[in-house]
């Protein structure tokens, strides 16, 4: 026996342990390399070491971190190399060498080297087989039935179905009760049918042309839709929760939001440690590796208000993209490189080798119950079809086309080797086709009976209980309450919020919370002191409530300071807002990475989960919301008209024109505006305003007091449904001395203000200014400078979506036929409310009047950079304001 000391013998191991991955036989074609490179690397060649071919049969002792040799000590040369072969260089690849801590790579060993672990028994065998039955013919079945219809089908991707259902078994027996699924479009209709066990009438019911939703919303196509379902898992005899959220063609978009649904799920049940709920998501190869969101989603999996306990990424990698070639859509040797930032073992597969993908779904789900953290499946697969059934992927993959119409599907390929084994009968695979077929076509009868769709049956997370509906199960709308609280609330948390903290805290924040104290006694609040009377009561009413975003803790002007810090003890921190009372709902605040489309979705994903929390996320600059469009263009404006999701979600959103250049001067008001569902040639005369806000897509609002801010906020949790609001929130009102509110417009009795009319003596005025936000103060100061306070009446509108269209109407019949009306903007003509507000304003004017713009001029650039512009610019729209 050779001694351990061989250090070639161990280098040799150590080699095919970090890189016998590479030579893997990963691609079912057998034409490709999952890592672009069909070299074998020098390390894996016994001359490297200098072994010869005399060694081979040489005894070695077996060093303490491999487990190639079971109970064996020691092996010969070429019993390694066959074992390390198998393992490492067989159907799976493994990456786990990367991981900086040694126990987790020592754990993927065992799991990946023990010899015999990833047997299966007959009875597994026959599961597996049964599982693969079902996942092709119901692609079978969809492509004979609608030949032209597009369903982004699963066909060289089978396996993911069984492999699926084996990650749900396994972390089913580990503790999880509850699945958050997140997928792109193909295989969706295959996962919701034999994963989630959706009835298959009612998804065959979506390939019918004639049928529309006979509830509200415009709805979507079959292949984006989410759904919920509990059910019982015949395997483990537990009750399993699935839920499928709802996306849209952006692909990975989805991932943060399933993310923060998992989240919230864990939250509400108490789960700390992410051992009841867990994310799957799937992913295709071209998206994963060029997606910038999967990075910013991963990214969020270890921060402490973020994580979940670990996903479970699946990657369907057909070794294409739509119709590009992988050498030429990634830089990355793997489609899967991205999952190594956050030390996650990836786990590469052949997907034609269903009892390797078996394997690789073991490790990863008991790895995600051991360890709490992401892993990742890469299933390497290709697509039968083109990106879908109508595409053509000749035209550019001509040899990888020729090589798959050669190849039979992996159920002809398993079947084959089970007869082979004599693990099954031909019989046997016959009935189990026979049975699953006669399923498909009950349920198409059934589904031929369907006289009526209901968006209502695709939910990702039905809200049990929280809508208050009639007979025939339609919500109720009711009047909103008054948002107000009681004196003795409001006076318990500005006390609490103003106290002396019990930490050394910095001089700085001594002077803030001795100003809150001035403001407690004199019972005002600032801005800061609102939004904390409005978070704090809705905890001490029981509501949860999230605040997310970049430096939201103290705030990006240093207004808020919720979370104080020890100056001398480092991570020693105090919450105000959460020491309010012992029977108080926690409040999560919280600064998050540096990433707007991935925390973003993360909030909109724990939003949607339960009715009862306030999420807020708060934006840096209100502009910087851009990088994350797809959250707000795909989901947020158009969730419920498309999914019949509702959510209330709050984005805040800093915004004003100071002097600070383009990129921190507009929140771009006008795309929200633009995408508001109101019709601006009604006058929605009849409509509650109720009425409005439950039609309405979303909130639109630019608020100028600290207490319709509180209301807004606590309008969010007494409104008998949810909906998002965007706030325009301001940047110099924080501080300004007269943007304060008394406590007395936030107590019983009061509520949101959607317009806020001047009390004077409307026969003296001659022009009356509407106008919204910010640039209120800057009106009513240059109106006294200039000595007009008779003749010039200005008229905030704080909510433009839904416009109030009766309030405004009533204000504009309070003044003369002859009076002057002009909106009054400090954004550019193009941007801000104008263009939205103008025809709406036009509505209730007489044919007589005219409604007239005075602001800055079109603009391709939100605002100028040059303070001596800004200045002018300044000065010419006070001008015009005031010109009669």
């Amino acid at each position: 026996v050779v001694s351990t000391q061989s250090t070639g013998f161990q280098r040799l191991l150590r080699s095919y342990q970090s890189s016998g991955h590479h030579v893997a036989k990963l691609d079912p074609l057998g034409i490709g390399s999952a890592d672009l490179d069909s070299s074998v690397p020098e390390i894996l060649t016994l001359e490297y070491y200098n072994f010869t071919k005399q060694d081979m049969d040489q005894y070695f002792q077996l060093p303490k971190y491999t487990y190639l040799g079971g109970d064996e000590k020691e092996l010969t040369l070429r019993e390694t190399i066959n074992r390390l072969e198998r393992i490492y260089c067989g159907s799976i690849g493994t990456e786990f060498m990367h991981i900086h801590d040694p126990p987790s790579r020592e754990y993927i060993r065992k799991w990946i080297e023990k010899p015999g672990i990833s047997n299966m028994t007959s009875e597994e065998k026959r599961i597996l087989l049964a599982r693969l039955v079902r996942s092709t013919r119901f692609e079978e079945y969809l492509a004979k039935k609608w030949p032209s219809e597009k369903r982004f089908g699963l066909e060289g991707c089978e396996v993911l179905i069984p492999a699926m259902k084996q990650i749900i078994d396994i972390a089913n027996s580990r503790g999880v009760d509850s699945f958050v699924i997140g997928m792109p479009h193909r295989g969706r209709l295959n996962v919701l049918a034999n994963v989630c066990r959706k009835e298959l009438e009612k998804l065959f019911n979506q390939f019918n042309p004639d049928m529309a939703p006979e509830d509200e919303g415009s709805g979507d196509v079959k292949y984006h839709l989410g759904m919920y379902h509990r059910r019982i898992n015949h395997l483990t005899n537990k009750e399993v929760e699935l839920s499928v959220v709802a996306n849209p063609s952006h692909l990975e978009a989805v991932n943060p939001v399933v993310c923060g649904k998992v989240r919230a799920t864990q939250f509400f049940n108490g789960d700390e440690n992410g051992q009841k709920t867990m994310a799957i998501l799937l992913h295709g190869d071209a998206a994963y590796s060029g997606q910038g969101v999967v990075y910013e989603t991963m990214h969020l999996s270890d921060l402490p208000s973020y994580t979940t306990g670990g996903t479970i990424h699946i990657v369907v990698n057909n070794q294409v993209g739509f119709t590009t070639d992988p050498r030429f859509s990634r830089s990355s040797p793997y489609c899967t490189d991205v999952a190594k930032v956050v030390n996650a073992p990836i786990l590469h597969v052949n997907a034609d080798d269903p009892e390797a993908v078996m394997h690789v779904c073991n490790v990863a789900a008991n790895w995600r119950a051991d360890w709490g953290k992401d892993v990742v499946i890469d299933l390497v697969c290709y697509r039968r079809n083109g990106h879908n059934e109508a595409d053509e992927p000749s035209f550019t993959q001509p040899l990888m086309y020729k090589k798959i119409r050669e190849t039979p599907n992996v159920l002809k390929k398993y079947s084959a080797q089970l007869l082979a084994e004599g693990a099954v009968s031909q019989a046997d695979i016959d009935e189990e086709i026979a049975t699953f077929d006669g399923i498909l076509n009950d349920a198409y009868q059934k589904s031929t009976a369907i006289t009526k769709m209901k968006l209502t049956d695709w939910l990702d997370s039905p809200w049990d209980h929280f809508f208050e509906c009639d007979a025939n199960k339609v919500p109720i709308l009711r009047e909103t309450p008054s948002t107000g609280a009681n004196d003795s609330v409001l006076k318990i948390i500005a006390e609490t919020f103003s106290a002396d903290p019990p930490i050394k805290v910095h001089p700085g924040i001594k002077r803030i919370l001795k100003g809150r104290k001035k403001m407690a006694e004199a019972q005002e609040a600032d801005w800061a002191l609102g939004e904390a009377l409005a978070f704090g009561s809705l905890l001490m009413e029981g509501y949860h409530v999230r605040l997310s975003g970049q430096d939201v803790e103290r705030g990006t002007f240093s207004h808020r300071h919720h979370v104080l810090h020890d100056q001398d003890v480092d991570g020693k921190v105090y919450n105000p807002l959460q020491n309010l009372s012992s029977s108080q709902q926690k409040y999560s605040v919280s600064n998050s990475s540096l990433s707007e489309f991935g925390v973003l979705g993360f909030e909109l994903g724990f939003s949607q989960h339960n009715p009862n929390s306030l999420v807020c996320w708060e934006a840096q600059f209100g502009d910087f919301f851009n990088t994350a469009q797809p959250i707000v263009d795909q989901f947020i404006s158009s969730g419920q008209d498309k999914w019949y999701r509702q959510s209330n979600l709050v984005m805040l959103l800093p915004h004003g024109m100071e002097g600070m250049g383009p990129e921190h001067s507009s929140a771009r008001m006008e795309r929200f505006l633009q995408m508001c569902n109101d019709d601006e040639d009604s006058r929605y005369e009849g409509v509650s305003p109720d009425q409005q806000l439950w039609d309405c897509n979303w909130q639109i609002m630019n608020i100028t007091t600290p207490a319709n801010m509180f209301h807004a906020l606590r309008r969010q949790m007494y409104m008998k449904f949810r909906k998002p609001l965007v706030v325009f929130t301001p940047k110099s009102l924080l501080r300004h001395p007269l943007a304060k509110s008394p406590f007395s417009e936030m107590t019983p009795g009061t509520s949101f203000k959607p317009v806020i009319p001047e009390n004077l003596d409307v026969s003296k005025t001659k022009k009356l200014i509407l106008c919204s936000g910010k640039v209120y103060y800057d009106l009513i100061e240059e109106r006294a400078k200039r000595g007009l306070e008779e003749e010039i009446a200005i008229t905030r509108v704080e909510q433009l979506h839904p416009f109030p269209h009766s309030m405004v109407d009533e204000e504009l019949k309070r003044y003369p036929q002859g009076t002057q009306i002009s909106w009054v903007q400090e954004e550019h003509k193009n941007a801000g409310a104008w263009s939205y507000v103008k025809p709406r304003v036009e509505n209730h004017l007489s044919t007589e009047q005219n409604f007239r713009y005075n602001g800055r001029g079109p603009a391709a650039s939100a605002a100028t950079g040059n303070k001596k512009l800004h200045k002018t610019e300044y000065k010419k729209l006070m001008d015009d304001s005031f010109a009669f």
